[in-house]
């Protein structure tokens, strides 16, 4: 009987499997996640049951609060007043002559305010405008 006191194996942590776990969690997860508009005000938009357009790549998105606060893209605007609007709609809407104007208005926001924003347009000079809105069934 040979009962030898010699090497032993050290055990090893293979790692390939795990990396590939992983992978397959990083491909699933990327392929669940959904991608929303990011705004620079929360805005509740108002309820309708008309499709959705598809989007333009030309758009401008005004989203007005119900507190009045307005913001062009994701810049909120310091100024209130049309002219600082105007002002802000001209600079977005540089270089693109035929950009749509999305207005994403909160169904709270005051009549007035959304006024201002046609006015603005109007002075900026743009003339195709539409209003955000969501589908009754509470899905945007």
């Amino acid at each position: 009987m040979d009962f030898r006191h010699g090497q032993r194996d050290e055990p090893e942590i293979n790692l390939i499997p795990f990396i590939d776990v992983l992978l397959v969690i990083l491909i699933f997860l990327m392929l669940t996640t959904t991608f929303s508009q990011a705004t620079a005000l929360q805005v509740a938009l108002p309820h309708a049951e008309a499709e959705a357009p598809p989007r333009r790549p030309a758009e401008i998105v005004v989203a007005v609060a119900a507190d009045g606060r307005v913001a062009v893209e994701t810049q909120v605007l310091e100024q209130r007043g049309v002219a600082a609007l105007a002002q802000a709609l001209r600079a977005a809407a540089q270089g693109r002559p035929d950009a749509l104007l999305v207005i994403q208005a909160d169904a709270a926001a005051t009549h007035q305010s959304v006024i201002d924003v046609l006015d603005a347009a109007r002075q900026a000079g743009l003339v195709q405008i539409t209003f955000a809105t969501q589908r009754s069934g509470g899905t945007p």
